[in-house]
């Protein structure tokens, strides 16, 4: 969900509004030039000082901003809708796109190079920029979009030869849904262990109450990992793949996430051992290796893709008994 939450004070205080979608005039919803403090979620917006998406623009990307410049000066908001990723601007030090160029694709600091003060004129390719009158994002900026060709920066108020720095607006964080596909289950080894061994014996002509315990307590343990296939899209945000309501793998670039699960198994012991018989008792574990395939959603920039990945258990929470009774010689 792409939103901003505006507030009449700053700190997120007074009264406030949502909005999912563009707003042309604020004034229409009693909210006009009173804004002081904003939220966003997701895609960035942007706030003009007059309405209908005209004035002076500042840029807000997903976060909170407990006090900004525009305060009381918001008249209209848009949100973003451009592709955000793979930006590329053109930037000519001539007017009607003449002269030496340089192409930009990711945030610069101009001051440190050739073409500082430099730009007549520009054309972007992809995304939407930020110029700043001087470097390290500071002075007068503008908000250049994807398509926006500007012939001649005198017609941009305190822009002709003065432009310092570029930055790309960035897209919020991408929404990630898990399909864990159980019915691809697969078992890839399944062993018992024996975790304990308990023996009782009769000699009397007579039926005996066995001398443990009716029953007895042993820990299990799952071990849970996940990984994603090797394939040409990435993961850039962290989340949590939920394998049941207790167990949160945390899923992030570059990383393989396990942990360990335990829990109590209760396993009854038989009361009573027949005359002349022994009682053996063998407590088994059954431990099951088994992988899921996992299909990851992952939406951004109004963009959704698939991602493939694999849950894997180690399961040694089968617990059971077995018991053997067999006879024994009477003692003479």
């Amino acid at each position: 969900m792409n939103k901003i939450i505006v507030y009449e004070q700053e700190d997120f205080k007074g009264l406030r509004k949502e909005f999912t979608s563009d707003v042309p005039d604020l004034h229409s919803v009693d909210f006009g030039d009173c804004v002081s403090s904003l939220k966003v979620i997701g895609q960035p917006w942007l706030a003009f000082s007059d309405t209908a998406y005209k004035g002076l623009a500042h840029a807000y990307e997903e976060g909170e901003y407990n006090h900004i410049s525009q305060s009381d000066s918001i008249s209209s908001l848009q949100l973003v809708s451009e592709d955000l990723e793979h930006p590329q601007i053109t930037l000519f030090n001539k007017p009607d796109f003449e002269g030496v160029s340089k192409i930009i694709t990711e945030e610069t600091n101009l001051t440190y190079g050739h073409f500082n003060d430099k730009a007549s004129s520009h054309t972007v390719q992809k995304g939407v920029w930020l110029l700043y009158e001087h470097g390290n994002r500071k002075g007068w900026q503008y908000v250049a979009r994807e398509g926006d060709k500007i012939p001649n920066y005198e017609s941009v108020f305190h822009f002709n030869k003065t432009c310092s720095h570029v930055y790309p607006l960035k897209g919020g964080r991408a929404t990630i849904t898990a399909k864990i596909l159980w019915d691809s289950k697969k078992v890839e080894s399944e062993r018992e262990v024996v975790i304990d061994e308990i023996k009782g014996v009769n000699n009397t002509d007579f039926e005996q109450t066995f001398t443990t315990t009716t029953s007895k307590i042993y820990e299990s343990a799952t071990s849970h990992s996940f990984k994603l296939k090797p394939s040409g899209l990435k993961i850039d945000e962290s989340f949590y793949l939920s394998t049941d309501p207790s167990t949160n793998l945390l899923v992030e670039k570059g990383s393989i996430d396990s942990t360990v699960t335990t829990d109590k198994v209760e396993v009854i012991m038989p009361a009573n051992i027949s005359p002349h018989s022994e009682l053996n008792i063998r407590v088994i574990r059954r431990m099951v290796t088994a992988s899921v395939p996992v299909e990851l959603t992952i939406t951004k920039n109004g963009k959704s893709k698939t991602e493939c990945g694999e849950y894997r258990s180690v399961s040694g929470s089968n617990i059971s008994a077995r018991y053997v009774m067999k006879p024994v010689q009477k003692k003479v």
